[in-house]
């Protein structure tokens, strides 16, 4: 697989964006399209207030096929009851039209502040006017951000194939699945159940161990559309390119979060079980004072101790763990080391920032990806909903 220097669509997908009125200058709707129907999959939030885009693309996904995906940012259509409903359906319609389809062949999502009525007239103007479609995915990129500083898009190859992921994300992420959005096109054919079978998968590694926050969003959407015209691909090369796709949108957005500096990567292995070494992984990814740690570049080894040993549900043997920083050894066997102060800092304050832990009970292993706490997460969430 290779990563493009140049992100692009794979055949047959296209993508507009515009500024709707949603916010007072930006993009903040897109249209991702596809020339012909197109197998799909999608995964969702597990959050128990969904938002209505979700409730609406729950019902959507189970035929397995979609022409288009509409996605406006600002207002996330969340905790607006039967008229948020209606109007997800209206922006399907809407955008059914533009594209000559019908609704039931197109996915729709909101992402934005909860609670507030979503300004429906001014999404179907805006989808009825959509500019040209363009083969850049950054431009789709671009019209679905909320607080995330730059659009994020990129693509590879699965053999004859391409595989394109957009995505969004900075703040109220941790999975199942994250305020997140990422959708995944491909030109290689595949089903609408082999879809869903590697979609999940690639997920349970890559986005369902990203964590900014802690906080699950109530509009968490991931959909992997395959519209065939690069025909078959042997699954053997796809799901490799799909997971190592979907790890680094995850990267991406980890590297994003709201006020973050720094990307920081968690990688656990010597665990008694999977369960264990995703516990782990995410405590540690998720620690204020780990994260704290990492924005001050402050190699306080006992915060590493802290977050492995509050995983009481796991198998923690301390005289067999052991933790390194960036590849410098700080913990072994449950004891801080003697180590070079100096250069930890260092290595805390580059980027990305890596935390190794070995348990040593086993072989199972996991990767979380997550970011340092900053001021700037607080002044971005102190003020959310009113800018």
């Amino acid at each position: 697989m290779t990563f493009h220097e140049r992100v692009r669509f794979p055949r047959g997908f296209r993508c507009a964006s515009r500024n709707c009125g949603l916010k007072p200058q930006g993009r903040d709707l897109s249209l991702f399209v596809s020339d012909v129907e197109a197998a799909a999959a999608a995964v969702f939030t597990r959050n128990r207030f969904p938002g209505a885009p979700v409730v609406l693309g729950r019902q959507t996904i189970r035929a397995g096929m979609l022409r288009a995906i509409a996605v406006n940012s600002k207002v996330s259509n969340v905790a607006t009851g039967a008229a948020g409903i209606e109007h997800a359906r209206r922006m399907a319609a809407a955008a059914a039209a533009a594209v000559g389809t019908r609704p039931e062949r197109v996915l729709v999502c909101s992402t934005g502040v909860i609670g507030v009525p979503l300004p429906i007239a001014k999404i179907e103007a805006g989808l009825a006017a959509m500019s040209e479609l363009t083969e850049d995915p950054l431009v789709g990129a671009e019209g679905i951000m909320t607080t995330d500083s730059h659009p994020k898009a990129i693509s590879l190859s699965a053999g004859a194939a391409t595989i394109t992921l957009v995505g969004k994300g900075a703040g109220m992420i941790e999975p199942n699945l994250a305020t997140m959005l990422v959708f995944i096109f491909t030109d290689a054919a595949f089903t609408a159940p082999e879809l869903d079978t590697m979609l999940r998968a690639a997920v349970h590694v890559s986005f369902n161990m990203l964590s900014i926050d802690t906080d699950t969003s109530t509009s968490d959407t991931v959909a992997l559309l395959a519209n065939g015209q690069a025909g078959p691909v042997g699954r053997d090369v796809f799901e490799p390119a799909l997971v190592a796709g979907c790890v680094r949108m995850a990267e991406l957005i980890a590297r994003d979060g709201e006020g973050a500096t720094r990307l920081l990567r968690v990688h656990v292995r010597g665990a008694a079980s999977e369960a264990d070494a995703r516990a782990v992984a995410k405590s540690l990814v998720n620690s204020p004072l780990i994260k704290t740690m990492v924005h001050g570049a402050d190699p306080n080894v006992g915060r590493v101790l802290m977050a492995i040993g509050k995983c009481f549900d796991a198998r923690i043997e301390p005289e067999a763990t052991r933790a390194s920083i960036g590849g410098m050894p700080v913990v072994e066997r449950g004891e801080r080391v003697s180590f070079d102060e100096a250069r930890v800092r260092h290595i805390l304050g580059c980027d990305p920032v890596d935390l190794e832990v070995d348990l040593g009970v086993g072989t199972s292993a996991a990767t979380a990806f997550g970011c340092d706490l900053t001021e700037g997460y607080i002044r971005e969430n102190a003020a959310y909903y009113s800018s």
